[in-house]
């Protein structure tokens, strides 16, 4: 689980306690320990019904936790004594309470300096560390523990003053500054977002970007178009190409052009100018009338698109590189395709930032119950389909400070309009989920059915990851909080080829978006994938720069001869970017 912003005021667990509850986990490895964070199953029950439900606790939660307590009243009296001590002295002037350097909310000068702004910090993270310690006290079992702290978390980080438009000192000095302009701007745009979904405040301007003029612009045509799909083949721009094409299967989440944002931001750009034939599938957005569409139906879209990529080219081969989501149904079509003996049509596998096995999830695991899936898979079932905007808002709400209240406080106290950014852009640029895909999806995270061979089947035969045996390129964000860096590393030890693993920067989306020439940039790598994730990361060596380059020279060997590249595309249907990829 993501901590606090007053961790620097939390206490630490007793060791008893934290004994008891080491006993009562599902056995984790210790480097593994940091995986608490939200996953895909539980974005996707979340999204169908509703976010918000994270600030109460189950009703059986919070009896144990009030229950414990009352058991306690000489703690509970103790706790209470150590804050109104605290807050005394907080109404001093003598407290020494502080916030984290890290902590951007209260970076402003004001609040150290203004005696007023910084009694009502340091009565908020007086009252945070409280919270923290009556959890502990109430020594609770491993899921109540994570399901308390999870609602706490939201919690402590919404009463937090910098939230409040006459305590904020960045909103009291925009109203000095436009003479209250600011205030009715801000105004306006929390009206705007409240009234349209998904109801969190805005992350960037809608029209602050054109899809197709200056993102998803890299230059190509659609090729081979399905009621599922539509193909692009992206025009090479030099005179020699791989004869092993690329086909990248995006999310099913979003859309594709996480892969071709702005020029010199696109990695479709970067493969195509370092030789790479290149293919994109444009999934369809689904609607009611495409309910029934699970994996089963998307798996046999990746076999159309990779027979469609074999005419255009005449490759008997292709390599394929899958996002998240995609990744997902990729792995099983390609244990399909060993299952079957045609695994030989595929050169070689990319995965990027993809979780394939759900063990050891912390708070996913704690706050996932049966009662919950069957509510989030009715909810969708009787839709038709798991809506974008519901999406949108569960991933806004997984780091609130982030992707919440640091645009409540931009746009709203300070009435200014969120900066543009391609990424922000198109995580805006929402699509739905089929309702048999939201199903099928939580069925094989709940059940981690891809770690058990033949648990999970894919187009009627069973999945057994060990017989994948391509060689594969992983990737994974060292600060990713949807697909952790640890549970991407298990991948290799699931594939039964040689895996090449690579730790990049930044979270989930920022560490793929990673184009050379950022003297920020570093990703790991290791020469072997030892089954502990905490061995590799000892051993692997960090090189500065971005992994495109190095995945262009691992998928290069991979990828066969030089040919002279092709003078014209496949059937022209329509230029890039295509017509799904404008679907709303």
């Amino acid at each position: 689980m993501a901590q606090p912003a007053t961790e620097n005021v939390r206490t630490k667990k007793p060791a008893e306690a934290s004994q008891k509850r080491a006993a009562e986990r599902p056995a984790d490895p210790p480097e593994e320990a940091a995986e608490a964070v939200m996953g895909l199953d539980m974005v996707l029950v979340d999204a169908a019904r509703g976010p918000l439900r994270r600030l109460v606790p189950p009703a059986g939660t919070a009896l144990r936790f009030g229950s414990s307590l009352a058991r306690q009243p000489g703690t509970v009296a103790k706790r209470a004594g150590e804050l109104v001590r605290e807050m005394g002295k907080v109404a001093a002037g003598s407290s020494e309470l502080a916030p984290s350097t890290k902590d951007k909310r209260f970076a402003d000068p004001a609040w150290s300096g203004n005696p007023l702004l910084r009694r009502a910090m340091q009565a908020h993270l007086a009252g945070a560390r409280t919270a923290w310690e009556l959890i502990e006290d109430a020594d609770l079992d491993w899921q109540d523990d994570e399901r308390i702290r999870f609602t706490a978390t939201n919690l402590v980080d919404a009463l937090a003053p910098s939230n409040v438009p006459f305590l904020n000192p960045l909103a009291l000095k925009a109203v000095i500054d436009t003479g209250g302009k600011s205030a009715v701007k801000g105004l306006g745009r929390m009206l705007r977002d409240l009234t349209t979904p998904p109801r969190v405040p805005s992350m960037v301007d809608p029209d602050a970007f054109t899809v197709g003029e200056d993102l998803a612009s890299t230059p190509g045509a659609v090729v081979f178009r399905t009621d599922v799909f539509e193909l692009i083949q992206y025009r090479p721009t030099t005179e020699t190409v791989r004869a092993v094409p690329l086909l990248m299967v995006p999310p099913t989440i979003n859309k594709f052009y996480i892969a071709d944002l702005a020029p010199g931001r696109s990695i479709i750009e970067h493969y195509v100018s370092a030789g790479q034939q290149v293919f994109m599938m444009s999934w369809r957005n689904p609607d009611e009338r495409h309910a029934e569409w699970g994996l089963d139906t998307y798996g046999q879209a990746i076999i159309d698109a990779m027979d469609a990529v074999e005419r255009a080219t005449g490759s008997e081969q292709v390599a394929l590189q899958a996002f998240c989501s995609g990744g997902i149904i990729t792995t099983m079509l390609l244990a399909h395709l060993a299952e079957i003996g045609r695994l030989d049509r595929v050169s070689a596998l990319s995965l990027a930032v993809t979780v394939l096995d759900w063990s050891r999830a912390g708070t996913v695991s704690a706050l996932m119950d049966e009662e919950s899936v069957k509510a989030a898979t009715e909810r969708s079932r009787k839709k038709g389909y798991l809506d974008g905007a519901q999406l949108a808002e569960v991933f806004a709400w997984l780091r609130p400070n982030d992707l919440v209240w640091n645009y409540w406080v931009n746009n709203y106290l300070q009435g200014k309009p969120p900066p543009n950014f391609d990424i922000l852009f198109w995580n805006a640029d929402t699509t739905r989920m089929s309702a048999g895909l939201h199903r099928d999806f939580i069925d094989v995270a709940i059940g981690n059915a891809l770690t058990e061979p033949g648990k999970a089947t894919m187009l009627g035969t069973p999945v057994d990851l060990s017989t994948v045996t391509v060689d594969s390129y992983v990737t994974a964000g060292i600060a990713d909080h949807l697909c952790p860096w640890q549970a991407c590393y298990r991948t290799t030890q699931l594939l039964g080829g040689e895996s090449r693993f690579i730790l990049s920067t930044s979270g989930h989306i920022a560490s793929l978006v990673n184009p050379p020439g950022n003297p920020k940039s570093t990703f790991q790598v290791g020469e072997s994938t030892p089954a502990s994730a905490e061995k590799w990361l000892k051993d692997a060596q960090t090189v500065q720069g971005s992994w495109w380059p190095d995945f262009m020279t691992w998928l290069g060997k991979r990828s066969g001869d030089e040919i002279p590249a092709p003078s014209s595309l496949g059937e022209e249907l329509a230029p890039a970017p295509g017509t799904y990829v404008f679907d709303k």
